[in-house]
């Protein structure tokens, strides 16, 4: 669980660098994020895999097209939900 905790608490922060115009520091950030929540979520049902493989794909859509506002969204809100529901 305080690994679950723990990337919860990245996917915030990095959303509020994102937030603050610190996109370069908080797509670092995003990286760990990233393969945290893959090793969180790698234990979690087909259909949470399944829906991290679509959050993932639009955040990196989101990137593409440096809609940082909405990746930020992407992290703080569906990210988040997505890793409480796993650890429910």
């Amino acid at each position: 669980m305080h690994a679950l905790s723990h990337c919860m608490k990245q996917c915030r922060d990095t959303a509020a660098l994102f937030r603050l115009g610190r996109d370069v520091e908080a797509a670092l950030s995003m990286v760990d994020v990233f393969e945290n929540a893959q090793r969180c979520l790698a234990s979690a049902s087909v259909d949470t895999q399944q829906q991290w493989a679509q959050v993932l794909t639009q955040m990196f859509e989101c990137q593409e097209r440096q809609d940082w506002l909405a990746l930020a969204d992407y992290m703080e809100y569906e990210l988040v939900e997505l890793l409480e529901s796993a650890a429910a």
